[in-house]
């Protein structure tokens, strides 16, 4: 199924509070998307990415930053050291021709699981991508089986501002001689939203009272229809507590991943699955391609952006949601996750008990203690064979 060519619908739009938003299902699509907002931008591209790596689709979308920043836009890259795999000779002809590229790498001490894990596009402070998907091939095709299923999100109006501000301010942060977790949270917490149908979520270790953490946690305390779509899913007990709750008064359905290059990050979320099932949530693993989503809907509300949802995610990585408060919206999104139902697995309780014996529940228990403290780049070399 993985090697089919994509099906093509009618992508996902919606007009919020003055702002149009548009979700960005296909690989392919997000990079012609990417590289024509390049190519029209006029004054000025601020991007933040994890990954950006020196294959055809990253040497595709540095020479279009090249050329805008020779044409006279201000171009502003921010990567992750230990994300992304591109050495610093890279980029050198972005930097030649005037741009600004700056890699955020970690220090030892308390920094030093830090990692700066979201992804945003901010086009000449009017046109925002958002979501999970890195500048990798894996990330930009649709076809084969190491491409990832991912969503960006594309919004256009007035909360564009926002998030170019907060990008601003983590810039100046992450180029200062000595950058300290003091200055970040008091400067970056800042930015996070509170009121509004649109609200923006910057995450990270500024505070144990993490925005969107706190943000979803109300949606789900007193939701009544829960749809999750997360490759990543290890959450602290607290949320899974509220789940089940919520799995118990209505309905939760979350999809989490059978394929990955990252077979711990499937064992740590199977973990949780005993707990979530004897509260009557619904657990499926999307089958078709690895997953890479972070998505969620609680009744009238949708977050999205680069958050997973574990520990490492909602307390250390920096991280960007969007939350959007709008009925007409949620149901189109509902819609998107009826369609990646059908291409799940249904782990049923008498599933899971098959495969949950001792060995299982022990290696499940170790990843998940790993992939919620060490990055995902690192838990990936454990190499753990992922059951059937």
């Amino acid at each position: 199924m993985a090697d089919q060519p994509p099906v093509t619908r009618p992508p996902i739009r919606a007009e919020v509070a003055g702002n149009r938003l548009e979700l960005i299902e296909s690989g392919a699509a997000r990079l012609a998307l990417l590289l024509e907002l390049i190519g029209g931008a006029q004054h000025s591209i601020k991007m933040l990415m994890y990954m950006f790596n020196t294959d055809s689709v990253g040497e595709r979308v540095r020479d279009a930053l090249v050329e805008a920043a020779a044409r006279g836009v201000a171009v502003q890259l921010l990567i992750d050291g230990f994300g992304s795999d591109a050495a610093r000779d890279f980029f050198a002809a972005l930097n030649r021709a005037g741009g600004e590229e700056c890699v955020f790498n970690p220090s030892y001490g308390r920094r030093y699981l830090l990692r700066n894990h979201q992804k945003l596009v901010v086009i000449d402070g009017q046109t925002v991508i958002i979501g999970g998907a890195n500048i990798d091939d894996t990330y930009m095709n649709d076809r084969g089986p190491e491409h990832w299923r991912d969503l960006w999100l594309r919004l256009d109006g007035p909360e564009a501002a926002m998030p170019g501000r907060y990008f601003d301010t983590l810039f100046r942060w992450v180029t200062r001689r000595r950058p300290s977790l003091n200055y970040a949270r008091r400067r970056l917490a800042e930015f996070s939203e509170w009121r509004g149908p649109l609200q923006w979520k910057f995450s990270g270790p500024l505070s144990m009272r993490n925005s969107w953490w706190r943000s979803i946690g109300r949606d789900i305390r007193s939701g009544h229809r829960l749809d999750m779509i997360f490759a990543y899913f290890a959450p602290p007990s607290a949320m899974l507590r509220r789940i089940g709750r919520l799995g118990r008064r209505g309905r939760a359905r979350i999809i989490t991943a059978a394929k990955s290059d990252n077979n711990a990050t499937i064992a740590a979320a199977r973990s949780s699955y005993s707990r979530l099932l004897r509260r009557h949530v619904e657990m499926y693993e999307y089958q078709p391609a690895r997953l890479h989503t972070k998505l969620a809907i609680v009744d009238d509300v949708v977050h999205i952006g680069s958050s997973n949802f574990d520990y490492r995610s909602l307390y250390i990585n920096m991280e960007v949601m969007l939350r959007i408060k709008d009925a007409g919206f949620a149901e189109a999104m509902r819609g998107y996750v009826e369609r990646e139902l059908a291409d799940s697995k249904w782990i049923t309780p008498e599933l899971h008990r098959r495969r949950a014996n001792m060995w299982r529940r022990l290696k499940w228990a170790l990843s998940h203690f790993l992939v919620n403290i060490m990055d995902y780049t690192v838990t990936r070399r454990l190499n753990f064979r992922a059951e059937r």
